[in-house]
């Protein structure tokens, strides 16, 4: 590896996997103090700095000396179908937390991800497992964009600036990102706090919260919101997790605006429970979360893309399987969808 790379790397992590953050400010509303956000529970806490950069350190290590391969079920899709006019209610999964969803005629995606690596550059970030399960040129004309977070896995660059410039799609991002936008060239975007929603040729879409943090760099750590999101057709619902560990809110989206009929929820990168525990979902929270949700289906996403922890990468979706029986319900609500499947909703 390139020597600049080996340096880099333990700062990548930081910024890239989403696990070691600075903490928000603790306490409750309001969410953002000091232009600095922070989560709605006030005992969240972030590990201790000797505990995040000693799994760092760890990671680099395991990234350097041996790492992992994994092929995620796909099925090939070339976008023949997607592309139909108008486009049929369905949902396809890219891989990681990117979904092409469609509903009521409009094409949206989430958190788009089309690199080969979650990172700030070409050659530093976790390596793609996997291609994307749309290509890039096979996709439907994309109406709106929604963002979760600013983590790399989460918010690439390339594939930002590849869509406004083929697409010109609306962004919807949490708060403190329109700027970041419009730095990198793009305008076609609107910011949204928490439960703030915009309307966009009749589908409802809801900035929702989520219990994780922000951070692209070692200056920036929590300056931009961190969200879910909500997207309510006529006859559509549909709960993107994006990034989150486990929180009351589930409960009071179902609230606000359920039930759903879909929730899409981060299965993966859970171990280890020092680190990942505040900020992310286990399968069996994820679980929980989609009953929370009072959803008819539960989408798994968030696993078999990028290697960002040290559960084995094939372990996610059969605990959640395994917590959907243990639970007793209808496996036909647990969907694990091969990267690239289309699935009508």
């Amino acid at each position: 590896m390139h020597p600049r790379a080996v340096a880099l790397v333990p700062l990548l992590v930081v910024i890239a996997v989403a696990s070691a953050g600075t903490e928000p400010g603790p306490g409750g509303a309001p969410h953002r103090v000091g232009g600095v956000f922070r989560n709605p529970d006030p005992t969240f806490r972030r590990p201790s700095t000797w505990t995040r950069w000693t799994f760092l350190a760890r990671r680099t290590w395991q990234s350097l000396a041996s790492p992992r391969a994994f092929d995620a079920p796909r099925v090939a899709n070339d976008g023949a179908a997607l592309r139909g006019v108008p486009p049929a209610p369905t949902i396809t999964w890219i891989g990681h937390a990117t979904l092409l969803v469609q509903v009521d005629g409009l094409n949206v995606l989430t958190d788009p991800q089309w690199s080969a690596r979650a990172g700030p550059t070409s050659w530093l970030g976790p390596r793609r497992l996997g291609p994307p399960g749309v290509a890039f040129e096979d996709l439907p004309r994309i109406d709106v964009v929604v963002i979760s977070h600013d983590h790399f896995d989460h918010l690439d660059l390339p594939t930002v600036r590849r869509l406004a410039a083929a697409h010109d799609p609306l962004f919807l991002v949490p708060l403190g990102l329109q700027a970041w936008f419009r730095d990198n060239g793009m305008t076609h975007v609107e910011e949204l706090d928490w439960w703030q929603e915009r309307d966009y040729r009749g589908v409802r879409f809801v900035c929702v919260p989520a219990q994780h943090f922000s951070q692209r760099s070692p200056w920036d750590a929590n300056r931009h919101l961190w969200a879910s999101w909500a997207i309510l057709g006529g006859d559509h619902r549909l709960y993107f997790g994006g990034d989150t560990g486990y929180f009351a809110g589930f409960g009071e989206a179902r609230r606000r605006l359920g039930p759903f009929d879909v929730a899409a929820l981060p299965i993966g990168a859970y171990l280890p429970p020092e680190i990942m525990k505040q900020v992310h979902l286990t399968p069996e929270e994820a679980v929980r979360a989609f009953l929370d949700l009072a959803a008819k289906a539960m989408l798994a996403i968030h696993w078999g893309t990028f290697d960002l922890a040290e559960e084995p990468l094939d372990e996610p979706p059969a605990r959640m399987l395994a917590e959907i029986r243990r639970r007793d319900i209808d496996p036909s609500r647990a969907w694990i969808l091969k990267i690239g499947e289309t699935r009508r909703w």
